[in-house]
């Protein structure tokens, strides 16, 4: 049976019609979902987190400087040229050990002079004995005048004064020669040694360097204990409590600790730094330690503010009411939250008073974000937490 045109064209009329259809209906779909899309797209997107516990420990790590128990540069107390030195660097030197001597021609002729000007005053206070024994006898017999026997008296007391100056003068020019033998103050070992053979050195001063000023001719160390200082901010003063001890690490030891006990604190703070000078003494079994070393300075302290909870540094937001807190709400729209901030740290901050342990915060708020803007909250891939707070809200 033959088919007849009008069905044809009836049939592809309606292959046209389901096709136009679908085209018209899929490109709505897409407009809708693109649309749908787009919306989504214009909320700015936020990484929240919720208030935590502050701990009931708190570990504060800051930078510290290892030096020597006892630390001694040595400067001369003679002027003269360098005889010869006898420790160098890393020496191992007793109490009294000679480190140097110094060749003095200039004090040694001053010595001189004042053993002679002693032994001359010595041989007048001698005639004015005799001269005072003879006028006293005179005296008694009445040969002379009383005055006469007290003038003689005064010269010898005049010359016993003279005497004693004199040997005054040769005992101080006696101690200076002492001094040209630089000797270890203390037990110890030679850190520095700035001198060499010929070198002039001046009383009190070492020798010059570039800028003209003076140096030391040795510097000894005692190594056998050492103190620790670390400059602690006036934030965490609450963690300078008597028993509390430092866990140090150097950089040559990268896997090894050492513990340092603390000592005093200056009790004191540097208006520049706003810091405080804090001691801690440290042992130094077979001496591995030395003094100038840089170290990482762990302190750990028990947290009296453990009840209040904390935030990220990053959340905080200033304006005009004061510090806030942008806050997501449960219809996702943000409301900024007035807060009284408390002690502050560079990844955590704690809050006094405004927040609760279930409120939604946001850990970095955008800086066009106003209050009552809806945002789009996303969860940041594990490990990707850049605000280094709350690893545990991940």
């Amino acid at each position: 049976m033959a088919t007849s045109p009008k069905l044809i064209a009836a049939a592809g009329g309606c292959l046209l019609a389901l096709y136009v259809g679908y085209i018209v209906v899929d490109r709505i779909h897409v407009s809708a979902a693109l649309a749908a899309e787009t919306k989504e797209n214009a909320l700015p997107d936020v990484a929240v987190v919720k208030p935590i516990q502050s701990p009931k420990k708190v570990a504060l790590t800051l930078p510290g400087n290892i030096d020597a128990w006892y630390q001694a540069p040595i400067y001369p107390q003679v002027s003269g040229y360098v005889k010869m030195w006898y420790k160098d660097y890393g020496a191992r030197v007793k109490q009294g050990d000679v480190l140097a001597e110094i060749n003095a021609p200039a004090l040694d002729a001053q010595y001189a002079q004042a053993k002679a000007d002693l032994a001359s005053i010595m041989a007048k206070y001698n005639l004015s004995n005799v001269t005072l024994q003879r006028w006293q006898a005179m005296g008694r017999s009445q040969s002379v005048s009383g005055q006469s026997v007290s003038v003689a008296q005064a010269d010898q007391q005049s010359a016993k004064a003279q005497v004693e100056a004199a040997e005054r003068n040769v005992a101080h020019f006696e101690a200076l020669e002492r001094f040209k033998t630089i000797v270890a103050p203390f037990d110890g070992i030679v850190t520095s040694r700035d001198i060499n053979v010929g070198d002039y050195v001046h009383d009190g001063g070492g020798n010059l360097n570039a800028a003209g000023a003076a140096s030391e001719l040795f510097t000894v160390a005692d190594v056998h204990k050492l103190r620790l200082f670390v400059s602690v901010p006036e934030v965490f003063q609450y963690v300078l409590q008597p028993d509390i001890t430092a866990e140090v690490t150097v950089p040559q030891f990268k896997d090894r600790k050492f513990t340092a006990n603390f000592l005093t604190t200056a009790r004191g703070y540097d208006p520049n730094t706003r810091t405080s000078t804090t001691e801690f003494e440290m042992d130094n079994p077979n001496e591995v330690l030395w003094p100038g070393t840089f170290a990482s300075v762990e302190l750990k302290a028990n947290n009296e503010n453990s009840h209040l909870y904390e935030v990220p540094t990053s959340a905080l937001v200033f304006q005009e009411k004061g510090m806030q807190l942008a806050v997501v709400r449960d219809d996702n729209t943000v409301h900024f939250q007035n807060v009284t901030v408390g002690r502050m740290a560079d990844t955590a901050t704690e809050i006094q008073a405004g927040i609760g342990p279930n409120d939604r915060v946001i850990a970095n708020p955008p800086a066009d974000v106003l209050e009552g803007d809806k945002v789009n909250v996303t969860v940041p891939q594990r490990g990707y937490n850049q605000s280094g707070f709350g690893k545990e809200n991940e």
